[in-house]
């Protein structure tokens, strides 16, 4: 018969922490949660750390090129989705890692012969109101004149005008060239009442826009994560079919780190790509592997030389694995075996392989728990989908705001290389929902209120670093009465007596 395990499978709200002796030290400003990306020997520090312990998933919904710069600028990474064509991906991480803070490249964009129409359409798919007019559409052609919504009246025009007929002319337009500052085009829009400016290559093209609501957010931000040219570090997801042309295309546009993008880690085929990653590159392209739930999958792809190895299978809100196969576990049992796989390993061999944990969070307080119980840093779906940096869209539902998210193994994503056993290519059937999630704004304010708790937290545990955290923290298991304990209860909230 089956191996059955005596302990059950158990979630994040299954636990609570129980506080230690705080000092007069443990503050939140004094906390830090800088962390290893990927794997490094005793005695030596990581290739590339984290200045937070977060990553955004790969996937569809999630995390493209202006995710990854809003990530970074926070001190995170990153994985652009990989469930793309090679060219789109590359191109990706190529914008993300040409980005020059303040200067943006323009994502709307029309051609000469586009109609108001085509305006108004653009508009309602971007929710912006700046629209570049260039010579063939694209957002570094030739510069012919730009569209706001003072250029046109909807109520005295028909929609069939050409763009040609109402954009502001470039002759008339406030322009600066290639070699222009940040500050001197801060000054620029200031002295002459600019919205934008247009940034001008010597032959006419459009390089970038640099837009007046954007100054106050070209501050420095403390916690950005650059390489050694001062660029945003930025990840990328691999498959296990085309690999050997994917690769060097994304290391060619600049990734800085990649992660093969698996439901279930644990076979032969990672393996292969890991052994060919180290053949073709050695040590110097970082990769992650996964996923895995226990210390046996993990053991697997350390000794296959993955760099991190993400934890969690069924866990995440989008996805149905658990319900369509039967196959997963728990996301606390699962970050607590494999982060005590991952120290016998450190013991044994010298070399310590950052765990990822991937899926289960619903809570801020989650954050906190899975860095407890091990985890060096997390990767998070509905977390960051639920923001303006997010590439899904915005909808009205019944009312109130949401954003689109979707798992990569529905149909919408038809992401089959993610759930691919070495059949025919294509979905077999979903591991993965088509939903909505709450559209929350921007991703700045939010992520400090929640990194906010999960410093406030390691301070009543008397924590000021993750490792410091993992080493003096304790948990205790919860019953379903003193979660019910844990919230409002035994009185009648004021928002119901006013319905």
């Amino acid at each position: 018969m089956a191996y059955i395990y005596e302990e059950p499978s158990r979630t994040f709200s299954e636990f609570l922490l129980v506080p230690g002796y705080s000092g007069t030290d443990s503050t939140p400003a004094n906390v830090s949660l800088r962390c290893p990306l990927v794997k490094f020997r005793r005695g030596e520090e990581a290739a590339i750390h984290m200045n937070i312990p977060l990553t955004s998933a790969i996937m569809q919904a999630v995390s493209d090129d202006k995710m990854a710069v809003a990530l970074a600028k926070e001190g995170g990474v990153s994985f652009i989705y990989g469930s793309q064509t090679i060219e789109e991906e590359a191109a990706m991480i190529a914008r993300a890692k040409s980005y020059k803070a303040g200067f943006v490249t323009s994502d709307s964009n029309a051609a000469p012969t586009d109609t108001l129409n085509d305006i108004l359409a653009l508009k309602e798919k971007t929710e912006h109101s700046t629209v570049a007019v260039t010579s063939d559409g694209t957002p570094h052609g030739k510069l012919l004149g730009i569209i706001t919504s003072r250029d046109y009246r909807v109520s005295r025009m028909s929609g069939d005008e050409q763009v040609t007929s109402f954009m502001t002319p470039i002759e008339k337009l406030i322009t600066a060239p290639a070699n222009t500052s940040l500050h001197d085009a801060n000054d620029i829009i200031w002295d002459n009442k600019l919205n934008a400016l247009p940034i001008i290559a010597d032959d006419g093209r459009l390089l970038y826009i640099v837009f007046r609501k954007d100054y106050d957010s070209h501050k420095e931000n403390p916690l950005e994560l650059l390489d050694e040219h001062k660029k945003y570090i930025v990840g990328a997801g691999v498959n296990t079919r085309d690999y050997k042309e994917r690769i060097p295309a994304l290391i060619s546009a600049g990734a800085d780190v990649l992660c093969i993008d698996s439901s279930e880690g644990y076979s032969e085929w990672q393996k292969l790509v890991l052994d060919w990653v180290r053949e073709t590159y050695g040590d110097a392209v970082k990769i992650g592997a996964g996923n895995v739930v226990d210390a046996e999958g993990f053991r697997f792809l350390a000794d296959c030389g993955a760099d991190f190895v993400k934890v969690g299978i069924g866990g995440g809100s989008i996805c149905i694995t658990r319900e369509q196969k039967g196959i997963g576990r728990g996301q606390a049992t699962a970050v607590i075996e494999v982060a005590r796989a991952r120290d016998e390993y450190f013991e044994e061999t010298g070399v310590y392989v950052p765990i990822c944990s991937d899926g289960g969070i619903v809570h801020d307080y989650h954050f906190t728990l899975a860095l407890a119980m091990g985890a060096d840093f997390l990767m998070l779906g509905r977390y960051f989908a639920r923001f303006d940096e997010a590439p899904n869209s915005r909808v009205s539902v019944g009312g109130s705001y949401m954003k689109e998210y979707w798992g990569e193994g529905s149909a919408r994503a038809r992401n089959w290389q993610r759930y691919d056993l070495g059949g025919a290519g294509k979905l077999t059937f979903e591991e993965g929902v088509d939903s909505y999630v709450p559209y929350a704004g921007s991703m700045k304010d939010n992520l400090a209120l929640t990194l906010g708790k999960v410093r406030s937290t390691m301070c009543n545990c008397g924590a000021l670093t993750v490792p410091e955290l993992q080493k003096k923290a304790r948990l205790t298991l919860v019953s379903s009465t003193s979660i019910v304990e844990g919230g409002a209860h035994d009185v009648v909230l004021k928002e119901n007596t006013l319905k």
